[in-house]
């Protein structure tokens, strides 16, 4: 009998990361590395989920934290879900420098950080998936149209880590191009989390429904690509 898959989820301990974990041991049969900056709380989300949960103490800012992935032995499934929304209500003509670097050190630098940490493993896996968990205000083409909600939410160090996601996204998956390593971005709606004061109308675990199957896709399936649970999402 085969060993079961192994994911990685970053910031797993509540809100969509967790809903992902859970999708990913229950329905898919994985062991699942719950990522939490908080030791505690790493500990309570995997007690929460079940013996196939593991906790991670794992800050996506921190060097020495990214570091210690190095010692995973096999990793099959990495989602990169761990994200901040920092700004509140300041158009992007009042929105702090600092507020952009903090912002970017967690969704853009910390996935970069921990994809390139674990990659190793990944690369050994017979099909490595990676998963960024993105926006729909990371969409240049949804953004720019009047048309559209999030063309009148303007939150310039959100949004904008967002769209490099996107692209760090594409640099990853055309770099692997060839390799059994698949690399996608996921968007997950509007979904009411703590990031957004519970506001959003869509629950986490819809929310998680993209990341989990492009966490799982075949063999066949695509790579280098932006999905919410429709299908494409435009660039």
């Amino acid at each position: 009998m085969s060993e079961p898959r192994v994911a990685l989820v970053t910031g797993a301990n509540k809100g969509i990361g967790f809903e992902i974990a859970s999708l990913l041991g229950t329905v898919h049969g994985m062991r699942v590395l719950v990522g939490a900056r908080d030791a505690g709380r790493g500990r309570a989300a995997a007690a929460a989920l079940g013996g196939f949960a593991t906790a991670v103490t794992l800050d996506v800012t921190d060097g020495d934290s990214v570091a210690a992935l190095g010692a995973l032995e096999r990793l099959d499934v990495l989602v990169n879900n761990a994200g901040v929304l920092l700004e509140r209500g300041a158009p992007p003509s009042g929105t702090p420098v600092e507020l952009l670097r903090r912002t970017f050190e967690t969704n853009v630098l910390g996935v970069v950080a921990v994809t390139n940490a674990v990659l190793p493993a990944l690369r050994r896996a017979d099909a490595g998936r990676i998963v960024n968990l993105s926006s729909g205000l990371g969409s240049l083409a949804l953004t720019t149209d009047v048309s559209h909600v999030y063309a009148h939410n303007p939150l310039l160090a959100y949004n904008a880590s967002k769209t490099a996601l996107n692209a760090v996204t594409v640099s990853y998956a055309n770099e692997l191009r060839g390799t059994a390593v698949k690399v996608n971005a996921a968007d997950p709606g509007y979904c009411a989390t703590d990031m957004n004061g519970h506001a959003g109308p869509r629950t986490p675990a819809q929310g998680a429904t993209a990341a989990v199957r492009l966490a799982t896709l075949p063999a066949d399936g695509p790579t280098g690509g932006f999905f919410d649970e429709d299908g494409p999402v435009p660039w």
